[in-house]
């Protein structure tokens, strides 16, 4: 089942002000018409018990509970660390409704995140293949990669050097925990239930980058790193130019550069540095621009960077991912 066949089971936050959410959550017998339909609802957490790490679930109308066992799908014999839990305190988190005490005051709600995770994978993830594009959530942010919530809170890893074609040191350098994005399947763990992702492959080939540029424009960009030989200098987050060396440049300045030159058939494009300074770029701070419109556009089965014609081949095989996945 895809993203676009069902939108139940989208990274958490994305459905907790749907009108169909607050009915679930707003009453008494909307959440007994959620336990009885199996729904999928969220609400934000608002508390850790420090005694059995169980989580507070603010309903409004009621108290949600969800014991540390239920706070999250895990593999056989593993036990939730306590870190997953006390995370979740201040985000809103999936749940299905497992029973409802009304003679409490408030009543008081047994909610499970285990149960909606475990049918978002049954129902959802394990029938993604590679190539497979869907909506994910930034959540956490390490040196070697990014962490996204791909559904319901599951977590994927998007590794540092699948981010972009152009080369960053670290994750932060291009996103930010909380951002709402789109990535590709890139391979499946299945015995482990693990999904590596991608999300180079939407900011275009190098053809569709270069053509956003011509032969002597003067145009912004980011110095990505500085080598004897030359300065590279970022121009969109899949394309990358070379400056003649200068000195007095840094790391992660903006750059103003000339355009010299582009040669497809290598895939270079010839800088001159005209001046670099401190500072954050209007468009790090804008959502991504995709040529691949994820909307629309649900799989890829290939996708080839390099222009044609060139010796240097960078290009992404799904198909082949698929097959050893299978």
């Amino acid at each position: 089942m895809s993203y676009a066949e069902n939108t139940k089971y989208l990274p958490e936050g994305r459905i907790m002000r749907s009108a169909e959410n607050r009915a679930s959550i707003s009453s008494i017998s909307g959440l007994e018409r959620a336990m009885r339909t199996g729904a999928i609802c969220e609400a934000p957490a608002v508390m850790c018990d420090s005694r059995d790490y169980s989580l507070r679930v603010d309903l409004g109308c009621a108290v949600g509970l969800i014991e540390r066992g239920e706070a999250a799908l895990t593999g056989a014999g593993e036990e939730i660390r306590e870190v997953a839990v006390v995370t979740r305190v201040g985000r809103p988190v999936c749940f299905c409704v497992r029973d409802i005490d009304i003679s409490t005051n408030p009543p008081t709600v047994i909610l499970s995140r285990r149960d909606a995770q475990r049918k978002c994978f049954h129902n959802y993830l394990s029938g993604l293949i590679p190539g497979d594009i869907i909506p994910a959530t930034m959540t956490h942010i390490e040196r070697f990669g990014a962490f996204l919530d791909i559904g319901c809170g599951i977590v994927s890893l998007l590794p540092v050097d699948a981010i972009s074609v152009s080369r960053i040191s670290h994750p932060s350098e291009r996103l930010s925990v909380g951002t709402r994005t789109y990535v590709v399947i890139s391979g499946i763990d299945a015995k482990n239930g693990r999904f590596n992702v991608s999300q180079r492959e939407l900011f275009g080939t190098w053809k569709e980058n270069a053509a956003l540029f011509a032969v002597g424009q003067t145009v912004s960009g980011i110095v990505r790193s500085i080598e004897d030989y030359g300065i590279f200098v970022e121009l969109t987050p899949n394309l990358t130019g070379l400056s003649d060396p200068k000195s007095g440049v840094g790391v992660g300045e903006t750059a103003a550069v000339y355009i010299k030159s582009i040669t497809p058939e290598r895939m270079k494009i010839k800088l001159a540095l005209v001046g670099a300074y401190r500072g954050e770029l209007l468009r790090d701070l804008s959502p991504p621009t995709y040529f691949i419109d994820p909307e629309r556009t649900l799989h890829i089965d290939r996708w080839r960077y390099s222009p044609d014609g060139c010796r240097r081949v960078v290009e992404s095989v799904f198909t082949a991912a698929r097959s050893s996945a299978d």
